[in-house]
């Protein structure tokens, strides 16, 4: 190394990853005063923001104004849709990330956060080598992100076999795709492009769409997918692909052959935990993940470990509240532990699933005896005036505190927060039912399914 460590290269707190968990913990310890250094190879933000997250949900907007212009015609407004301009679309998703990305280095300058770009590696339990330059921390946060799956033998060409990164750069709507994957990445493609007027199969090998989410969840998608006329085979394992100049052919289990413009890989996302000095550290890996104890401090005291190398939700939320969790335990504020299943999941989709806490089945393992009711959208205003069909569903454990809240509709997205806070207080829905919901509003139906759970129905729709 060419430099040794002094004040110029030592700080409170070092971070590898300038993702949602690394960003996150280094904007809330500057707050805290602390000295700072955040180093990243490519850009501040990370997938969620350049990637993932924000361009994704940026594409499905536009997938959701091609279908209002569609549609116009079923609420009375004459429009049709004359076509879609991937370099349109893709001018106003770099608009959005780009802004983003902006605010977000205004952000780290203006709270003297030190920036260190390139490739760093861990060398030892408090230093991270950087272009030749060793830099020291009183404490180090790990945070070096995922990266896109394939399968053994699956290449990614970038061309007619993509993954997510290489499908949100696409300057043409595919004619046709087969997408690898029902989980959240998967139907969320699949409805966009369906929007754009692609002909999409999703193969997936577990039994159910969306398998991480409640039964009667993914039941509610894959009818509304059936609907759109999105082909989907579950209990489907791919065998292989055969690329050519205009297409692929994917084999399916059973031989059956499905041709295709182009095939999206999407069948989950790794740690980027290889070749950054972890394990010579000493820092105990599980599959590639890192473990953490409940403070997510590593095997090694003094390092600390946040985001998608953390196992479980590899979700931005998730990161960027661990990183700030990482910083108040490291300022001795005793912050609350979070619990992973009070963390709020959305698939962005037409229509949209969000959850929070335990699925029926988890709650039945655990409580044995549990109360379920579904409340109908049929019954909810508002839902009726966007033409969206769906529910919010809510699991209680018996004359308890309800411990899961499942929606599916147009926009349920939104309704999260208030769900997360009836999971994560503990709420019994005579708590909720008193509380007064805006009409005409989604909102209401969280609500009404709540007067419903407490023995007081009003609007309710079978």
């Amino acid at each position: 190394m060419t430099n040794t460590a002094d004040s110029s290269t030592t700080y409170d707190l070092l971070i590898l990853g300038g993702g949602s968990g690394g960003y996150a913990a280094a904007l809330r310890a500057a707050v805290l005063g602390m000295s700072v250094a955040l180093v990243e190879k490519d850009k501040l933000g990370g997938t969620c923001l350049h990637r993932g997250c924000i361009p994704t949900k940026a594409l499905l907007h536009a997938a959701e104004v091609a279908d209002s212009a569609r549609e116009g015609e079923q609420f009375g407004v004459r429009t049709t849709l004359e076509g879609v301009d991937m370099g349109g679309v893709n001018k106003y998703k770099d608009g959005v990330v780009d802004r983003l990305f902006k605010g977000l280095q205004g952000q780290i300058k203006s709270r003297g956060i030190t920036v260190i770009e390139g490739e760093g590696r861990l060398t030892s339990p408090r230093t991270v080598a950087v272009n030749g330059t060793t830099y020291t921390g009183k404490n180090v946060i790990i945070a070096s992100g995922s990266y896109s799956r394939s399968l053994p033998g699956l290449e990614l060409d970038g061309n007619r076999v993509i993954a997510s990164e290489h499908a949100l750069t696409l300057d043409r709507v595919p004619e046709s795709a087969v997408i690898l994957g029902g989980g959240v990445i998967g139907v969320e493609f699949a409805s966009a492009w369906t929007s754009f007027g692609t002909k999409v199969t999703i193969v997936e090998a577990l039994p159910r769409l969306v398998p991480a989410e409640d039964a009667d969840c993914s039941k509610a998608l894959e009818r509304a997918f059936r609907k759109r006329k999105i082909a989907f085979k579950t209990g489907t394992p791919f065998e292989s692909v055969d690329t050519h100049d205009n297409g692929v052919r994917v084999t399916v289990a059973g031989g059956e052959v499905i041709e295709a413009e182009v095939l999206l890989v999407a069948v989950g996302r790794g740690p980027n935990t290889a070749g950054i000095g972890y394990e010579e550290v000493g820092i105990a890996l599980d599959r590639g993940f890192v473990t953490v104890d409940e403070n997510l401090q590593t095997s090694v005291p003094g390092v600390y470990a946040v985001g998608d190398i953390a196992p479980g939700l590899q979700l931005a939320h998730r990161g960027f509240q661990q990183g700030i969790f990482v910083v108040e335990h490291l300022a001795g504020l005793n912050p609350a532990r979070i619990d992973e299943l009070g963390i709020p999941r959305v698939t962005y989709s037409e229509p949209e699933v969000a959850s929070v806490g335990l699925t029926e089945e988890q709650a039945k393992a655990k409580y044995g005896e549990v109360e379920i009711l579904n409340y109908n959208l049929g019954g909810n205003g508002k839902s009726q005036i966007l033409k969206t069909q769906g529910f919010v569903k809510l699991v209680r454990a018996k004359d308890g505190a309800v411990v899961g809240l499942h929606m599916v509709g147009s926009r349920v997205g939104e309704l999260i927060g208030e769900a997360q806070l009836i999971y994560n207080w503990e709420a019994f829905p005579a708590d909720v039912a008193p509380l007064v919901h805006a009409h005409p509003t989604q909102n209401e139906a969280l609500g009404e399914a709540h007067m419903a759970l407490a023995g007081k129905p009003l609007h309710f729709h079978e």
